[in-house]
């Protein structure tokens, strides 16, 4: 597709997990170990990084193919929190070039804030732990609004936290729900490409105004000084 360059844009709002931040190896082992400890055989990592994106369905669903209708769901889904909790700054880090694209928006003059659908449970310890957090204007978790994406309300949160019109942010995310929010929010929005889509998505049917497969391409969408 062709990229456009937004004009008169004063942040830059990210989602979280396969966007700014590898959360993979965390989830995938805190589900996994729920399964070795069934008696079913250990599943690499590859197997859960497509389904990272769906959260505890997606986890789930990997490891043991049900879904939230099933009966076991939400027990399972509560021992999955507890066991990712316990484990989740353990391996996660920042995907190649995360850190640089931040200080570059930092240093030419934009703010840049997080909106993700990960409780505040889970988002405050990660954010704590990973120092670069620190320059963040606003971290929207899932649970912070009343509505969670592709609901606008949490974007619009941030929009009025940074005291910007939400037309002057835009919106990196990887999953289908992040351009859902940001379009319905009216902000410009960049599909992630490098984060945890499956094989079989199309990107294309998202209606993002931007693709991005690096994170340091974000910079080529934004008119900085």
């Amino acid at each position: 597709m062709t990229q456009p360059v937004f004009r008169g844009i004063r942040a830059v709002l990210f989602d979280l997990d396969g966007t700014l931040i590898d959360s993979a190896p965390d989830l995938g082992a805190a589900v996994d170990g729920m399964r070795v400890r069934r008696g079913l055989t250990s599943l690499p990592l590859a197997h859960y990084r497509p389904h990272t994106g769906s959260g505890a369905r997606g986890m789930l669903r990997a490891a043991f193919d049900i879904t939230p209708e099933h009966e076991d769901y939400l027990a399972l889904k509560d021992e999955f929190f507890s066991e990712y909790e316990g484990c989740l700054t353990q391996r996660t880090r920042a995907f190649d070039e995360v850190t640089d694209l931040l200080s570059l928006l930092v240093s030419g003059g934009l703010r840049w804030g997080v909106v993700t659908n990960k409780s505040q449970r889970f988002t405050t310890p990660i954010t704590q732990a990973m120092g670069f957090f620190n320059t963040a204007s606003a971290v929207i978790s899932g649970d912070t609004t009343a509505h969670a994406k592709p609901h606008p309300e949490p974007l619009l949160e941030a929009a009025r936290r940074l005291s910007l019109p939400a037309g002057q942010c835009i919106y990196v995310g990887d999953d289908e729900r992040d351009i859902r929010a940001g379009r319905a929010a009216g902000m410009p929005t960049v599909a992630a490409l490098y984060g945890y889509l499956g094989a079989e998505t199309d990107v294309s049917t998202w209606g993002a105004d931007a693709e991005v497969s690096s994170p340091l391409q974000v910079l080529k969408l934004l008119e900085l000084p």
